[in-house]
């Protein structure tokens, strides 16, 4: 399983361009089954766009529009599984409980 390396947190989690320290090391065929799954993702969006530029039926595009979300679901319980085993563990036994606060809003952000 993954190690977390957990050092403060200098930015705004919301700011994707921040230059964050805080990193999960995983390993590399973490990464790639990952990687794989993201390659999916992006080629089902890819899928979505030519559908409405050939202007598909409604239906269709509604249904491949279900079958993305659901495949980011499925990653995001994946990377969730793994942060509450490593990251959060780690962080709780170095006594850092403001962690629990972080957890809660991303669970909340994921299940909206």
């Amino acid at each position: 399983m993954s190690q977390a390396t957990i050092k403060p947190n200098t930015c705004d989690i919301e700011d994707l361009s921040c230059e964050c320290d805080r990193q999960t090391m995983r390993t590399e065929n973490e990464k790639k089954l990952l990687a794989n799954r993201c390659n999916r993702i992006e080629g089902q969006i890819r899928g979505i766009k030519g559908m409405i530029e050939r202007d598909v039926y409604c239906d269709d595009i509604l249904n491949q529009i279900a079958a993305a979300q659901s495949a980011l679901n499925s990653m995001g319980r994946i990377i969730l599984e793994q942060h509450m085993n490593t990251c959060l563990i780690d962080r709780i036994k170095d006594g850092d409980y403001d962690v629990i606060d972080e957890i809660l809003t991303t669970i909340g952000k994921l299940m909206k």
